[in-house]
């Protein structure tokens, strides 16, 4: 049956008067009415509650049957696995383990599984505590942590596998950091349902490590020394920033921020930015400019991990032996070790063994500004053996301080390494012992040179293309050890070819450097105005030059032209030796006695003529060749060949 609807009520109608004028009123007084949920979301939230109760209530009622079943050794290993590992391997059906059932959908909590026997009616606790499984437990869980700490580092730093894995490996103190910070915070309301991957991952993107790694990698620090600096840092890793923010400010390079935040001590993350500043501004008052810190702190990291006062005491035990804060400045600079590296007390003792060579404090300022290596050398193990040996090679305590004086740096070397085979070297080519002496006080820098590349070329040299024979090689060594620090090929080799183009022969020229050795070190402007006026002024043969090759050491100016000007005036010759290697005065008496025996001869108070009769007439000649005519014949060859000639004949003559 069909039944009509209700007609709706009209607007003019009585009802729909009514119902308008109730809405109108309810407005009008402001009553106000409750928000009602629908029924679908009012059902859902009924279904969410009761299935957590109920999820709840089965969770724990299977805790509680597991504790009362003992579970093998082996199975708490699979559950604690299954319970702690972040990501759970794929289960195939039919498997013990599988996750898609329902009974083992939700392993059992982990209290469970650290029981060794169900809870009595005497233990307040609940049973014994498993150590064994809870420490397999700690290692399951740091093993997680590192999965998210490599995840962090590819991901976010978008580092390789390879490098995430190496630092990992090196990181096993933050590991453990990040893993208990992430366990705590389990206690905090915001993450007391958030998982332990999520708190892990939480924890190392506040505490910014991975960012902080590619920076370190980037100012060149190598992986295991930025690992070891996070783990000294022991989780404050913003004051491994600040400090080598401040390290780049002080001028230290990136590739050895790590040296010296390694090195430095433990105590350098500790240390406030204030008082490092207060270090470097009191060295540079003393004389370290400010873009020499960075190599300093670099090579002597530990002076940061000092105390301002210490850093005091240090400055003035080296500026009160006279040392002025420049001298103080470089000696920093050349050895950062000097200041930070030794103790007060090894300071002292190496001072006072310096002192004991005949040095003033002063000079040992002096000495320590010139080699601030010293130093650095142990008086056992170095300065004590060096000193036995040349005591018994001859060298005096003056020998030993002059050889301190101008080359320290021999009391740095080793002794079996580097001074006893140059010793034994010098005895197998024939240098005795007090030679050897000689040439080590005469010459100290021959110990610095290498033997092989140095020194054996030079004695090879000397035998093969300058003509000293093996017996007269000791002698040249012994007279000239200044030798063996010319190079071969800008002086020695010069001075050879010099001299074998004037005319003389090899072995004439080995005799000459064995008997002068100083004769290869010279400069060939100094040869040429000697040797011209020996032959074109003097009218002097080759021979003598050969007899006498020290006539190259006597100044021109001083010491040849005006003797033998004052020769010429009184008609007498001498032999260069006899005429050059003599004071003023023996030479002025060597003149008078040879004009007082030519005087008596003539007088006929002597029976034999002096040898300087027969001279005379050459000397005559020569002082027409040489004053009269200076300015033809003595400038052309065939004069002074004729000359020369003249004075054999004379010679021969007579």
């Amino acid at each position: 049956m069909l039944t009509a609807p209700s007609p709706s009520p009209c607007p003019h109608s009585p009802l729909f008067s009514l119902r308008r004028t109730t809405t109108i009123s309810a407005v009008i007084h402001h009553h106000p009415q409750d928000r009602q949920h629908n029924a679908k979301s009012a059902s859902l939230l009924r279904f969410h509650f009761t299935n957590t109760q109920q999820q709840q209530q089965q969770q724990q009622k299977q805790d509680d049957a597991v504790v009362d079943v003992v579970i093998p050794p082996e199975e708490k290993v699979k559950l604690l696995e299954l319970s702690l590992v972040r990501k759970r391997p794929p289960q195939f059906p039919g498997s013990i383990y599988d996750m898609s059932s329902d009974s083992l959908s939700h392993p059992p909590h982990l209290r469970t599984l650290f029981k060794q026997q169900p809870p009595s009616s005497n233990d307040d606790g609940g049973g014994d505590v498993d150590e064994e499984m809870i420490m397999k437990a700690l290692d399951i869980r740091r093993k997680v942590t590192a999965e998210i700490f490599k995840e962090a580092m590819w991901r976010k730093g978008k580092f390789g596998i390879t490098y995430s894995t190496n630092v990992a490996d090196r990181l096993p103190d933050f590991i453990d950091h990040v893993m208990i910070k992430a366990a705590a915070l389990k206690k905090l309301p915001e993450f007391a349902d958030s998982s332990f991957n999520v708190r892990a991952k939480w924890v190392i993107e506040d505490s910014n490590v991975v960012p902080l790694i590619r920076w370190l990698k980037h100012n060149g620090l190598s992986c295991p020394k930025i690992a070891k600096l996070i783990c000294m840092s022991g989780g404050n890793l913003e004051s491994i920033r600040h400090l080598a923010a401040w390290l780049k400010l002080v001028h230290v390079k990136g590739e050895f921020l790590g040296v010296v935040l390694l090195k430095t001590g433990g105590n350098i993350l500790e240390r406030s930015i204030e008082e490092l500043n207060e270090i470097v501004e009191y060295l540079e008052t003393n004389g370290v400019r400010r873009d020499w810190m960075g190599y300093v702190m670099s090579r002597c990291p530990q002076l940061l991990s000092q105390s301002i006062e210490e850093v005091k005491t240090r400055v003035h035990f080296y500026l009160d032996m006279g040392m002025n804060k420049n001298d103080f400045g470089t000696m920093v600079f050349d050895y950062p070790k000097i200041l930070g590296f030794l103790t007060l007390e090894e300071m002292n003792q190496k001072v006072t063994y310096l002192k004991e060579f005949g040095l003033s404090a002063e000079d040992v300022g002096r000495l320590l500004a010139f080699r601030p290596h010293l130093m650095g050398c142990g008086i056992g193990e170095r300065w004590k053996p060096l000193v036995k040996y040349l005591y018994y090679l001859g060298v005096s305590r003056d020998g030993m301080r002059r050889m301190l004086v101008i080359k320290p740096m021999v009391f740095c070397f080793d002794l079996e390494t580097t001074i006893v085979p140059k010793v034994r070297f010098f005895q197998d080519i024939g240098v005795r012992d007090e030679g050897i002496a000689n040439m080590l006080v005469k010459f100290p820098s021959l110990l610095t040179y290498s033997l092989y590349k140095k020194i054996r070329p030079v004695v090879i040299f000397l035998m093969t293309k300058a003509g000293v024979s093996e017996r007269d090689i000791g002698k040249c060594l012994a007279l000239g050890p200044e030798l063996l620090g010319c190079s071969i090929g800008n002086k020695l080799e010069v001075n050879v070819k010099y001299f074998l183009s004037l005319g003389i022969k090899l072995h004439q020229l080995g005799a000459m450097i064995a008997d002068f050795p100083m004769l290869l070190r010279y400069n060939i402007d100094i040869f040429r105005p000697k040797y011209r006026y020996l032959r074109r002024t003097m009218v002097r043969p080759l021979q003598d030059l050969i007899e006498f090759p020290r006539f190259f050491s006597y100044s021109l100016e001083e010491r040849i032209i005006p003797r033998h000007k004052i020769m010429v005036e009184n008609r007498v010759n001498f032999k260069l030796r006899y005429m050059l290697a003599c004071s003023d005065e023996e030479f002025n008496q060597k003149v008078a006695d040879k004009v007082e025996g030519r005087r008596l001869y003539e007088l006929g108070l002597k029976n034999e003529a002096p040898h300087s009769q027969t001279v005379d007439d050459s000397l005559r000649q020569q002082d027409a060749v040489d004053y009269n005519d200076i300015g033809s014949k003595a400038s052309e060859p065939q004069a002074i060949d004729s000359s020369i000639e003249r004075t054999e004949f004379n010679r021969s003559s007579n």
